[in-house]
């Protein structure tokens, strides 16, 4: 159940044109393979999930699955807001073979915190994987609150919760009121040395896309004794840069610049704009990620 701890990348999904762009996904895959990403996380918000048809999210894990071959573990975002719906993407997720779940609190319909932790007792109950929670209050409408988490960390195959909601006061005790063998991960990109030095577990990370290795070290670096607040923070105007505009669209751009024709993003999601694109460029060459001119 440990396995989910560390650096987490929340893969992108490369398209070409209205497909998906399976020999740039198996590139990906490598480069994440070869840069000690801890595991990864398909089918996230970073993976346009809500874009992808019931057919392509199969065709990904499966692809995923096959290729990854137990390498490095995977979790597979399965969440929607309907519980009906989310168990049955689960079960799905489960026979194709993925290593666990992370499930998004529902979001537009904001349950009350009861109907969240029935929402979660129902989906935990109906799988026999690993199952990760992901409080995104930004995003969903709905924050997850502590006393919940607490209530739900208390189920067996409920290992752990991604925390976005930026409140460190609420990550902190979230930390001490759960038993030490869950996990809690940073949903933030600026906040995953905070999160650490709370006694947090890593993070699920957007920024690790591109800089998969530095990610990796910094966390594991940190866990081995080696507490160096500058070295995480000297990365801050790069995670920004990752949320300048609606996440993927900047990262997807980033990849570009960095040689993975990840492709467009799907509509509602556009490119991303000319003078944020000069931004961008700017940072990556700053960080020595791409070469300068």
């Amino acid at each position: 159940m440990r396995q989910f701890t560390g650096s987490g990348v929340a893969l992108v999904t490369p398209f070409k044109g209205s497909k998906i762009n399976f020999e740039v996904l198996k590139n990906l895959l490598d480069f994440h393979l070869d840069n000690e990403t801890d595991f990864l996380v398909i089918l996230g918000t970073t993976a346009e999930t809500p874009t992808l048809s019931l057919k392509e999210k199969k065709a990904i894990i499966e692809f995923v699955v096959k290729y990854i071959d137990k390498r490095i573990p995977i979790m597979v975002g399965t969440g929607s807001n309907d519980t009906k719906s989310t168990i049955s993407f689960s079960r799905i997720a489960q026979k194709l073979g993925a290593d666990g779940i992370l499930v998004v609190t529902p979001y537009y319909n904001k349950p009350t915190q009861s109907g969240l932790l029935a929402h979660y007792k129902s989906i935990a109950k109906a799988i026999n994987l690993p199952l990760m929670m992901y409080n995104v209050p930004s995003r969903t409408g709905v924050n997850m609150l502590p006393e919940t988490v607490k209530k739900l960390s208390k189920i067996k195959n409920i290992i752990g919760t991604k925390e976005a909601s930026g409140n460190l006061n609420q990550v902190k005790q979230i930390i001490d009121e759960t038993h030490e063998d869950f996990i809690v991960l940073s949903g933030n990109d600026d906040q995953v040395y905070d999160v650490l030095k709370l006694g947090g577990d890593g993070t699920i990370s957007v920024t690790a896309n591109i800089i998969p290795l530095t990610t990796s070290l910094l966390i594991s670096n940190y866990r081995s004794g080696i507490e160096n607040e500058t070295a995480f923070r000297k990365y801050d105007d790069l995670h920004q840069m990752m949320f300048i505009e609606s996440n993927p669209i900047p990262v997807k751009k980033a990849l570009e610049h960095l040689g993975f024709e990840v492709g467009k993003p799907r509509l509602p999601l556009t490119q991303l704009s000319t003078k944020h694109n000069r931004q961008l460029v700017k940072t990556l060459k700053k960080y020595e990620i791409i070469q300068n001119d």
